[in-house]
């Protein structure tokens, strides 16, 4: 019979042995703690320090133990003691479908021996099976075996740390099924290894004229070099388009009579120009215009010469 703890989700006992589980609602999440009788473990004290290097010797420490199957293992450390566990997935899946236990609804599985280390004296799981604890062990025995013997019953109980999750396909998989997988993998590796080849190909040919055409037009090695120069010819260009628009507005200007442009010349960052005939102040014909084209100007005045700047 499965035995309910309470705590925030319901906890059950999962042993074959147990009885026909029915869930109160239909999609009630549920703890569950495995009987001994479905898992293998073992209490060591190894030469490491961290849990992640015993997991790496898991398969040696139990490969003379475990019967033929396809297991899964797990470990924590209590003080200086390793805990090591080998379970088999199929086995659990299959007793929890037996017991009605949907695995969807199952929200954390823990082994016995982490939830009930510090149990005292023998508990009763079912009419034929015992648990007790034996040199920090938790193990299932026969009920003829322990005279004195209580029934399992633990209204509060707080879970442990150390909680498992099952692979509910990777150990379900029959051999037949397994060589379709492998030739599958064999095939699409041949097709990505071809269109991987065939791309090769194409990168080289596509490097080659990337060659020939940095050659002809004699551009530089690397893209960088480049993307250098392109930036610099895209300076220069805009430079020179601004001012050819600039000189367009300049040359397209309606002067009063007497006034006159008498030179025009580019410095630097900008366009000079001097006009003759015009009095200081009575530029707003000229500086009006280019406030209407948003172009930043300068205009001074000096020996009857005004003097326009403009920005390139």
């Amino acid at each position: 019979m499965f035995m309910k703890f309470n705590n925030k989700l319901k906890t059950l006992f999962l042993d074959p042995e147990a009885s026909v589980f029915t869930q109160d609602e239909k999609n009630e999440k549920v703890n569950l703690i495995l009987s001994p009788s479905l898992y293998w473990v073992k209490k060591l004290s190894l030469p490491v320090k961290y849990i992640r290097e015993v997991k790496k010797l898991l398969p040696s420490i139990f490969e003379d133990t475990l019967p033929a199957g396809k297991y899964s293992y797990s470990a924590y450390k209590v003080a200086d003691e390793f805990f090591v566990f080998a379970y088999e997935d199929k086995l659990i899946l299959d007793t929890m479908a037996q017991k009605g236990i949907v695995a969807a609804n199952v929200a954390n599985v823990y082994f016995a021996q982490s939830e009930l280390w510090n149990i005292e004296g023998a508990l009763r799981i079912n009419e034929s099976q015992n648990i007790y604890v034996k040199d920090g062990i938790v193990v299932l025995v026969p009920g003829a075996w322990t005279k004195e013997c209580e029934n399992l019953e633990i209204n509060e109980l707080t879970l442990s740390q150390h909680s498992i999750v099952l692979e509910q396909f990777g150990h379900i998989v029959d051999k037949s099924s397994l060589y379709k997988i492998a030739a599958i993998i064999v095939i699409l590796s041949l097709l990505v290894g071809t269109e991987y080849f065939i791309t090769a190909q194409k990168t080289e040919e596509i490097l080659e004229l990337k060659d020939e055409l940095f050659t002809k037009y004699g551009l530089k090695s690397t893209m960088m070099q480049n993307e250098s120069m392109l930036k610099k010819f895209d300076s220069i260009h805009k430079k020179q388009m601004k001012l050819r628009e600039y000189a367009s507005y300049i040359l397209t200007l309606k002067l009063n009579s007497g006034e006159k442009i008498s030179q025009i010349n580019m410095k630097n960052n900008s366009l000079e120009i001097d006009f003759t005939g015009i009095q200081k102040g009575k530029d707003s014909h000229i500086s009006n215009m280019l406030k209407s084209k948003n172009i930043s100007f300068n205009i001074d005045y000096k020996d009857s010469i005004m003097h326009l700047e403009m920005s390139l």
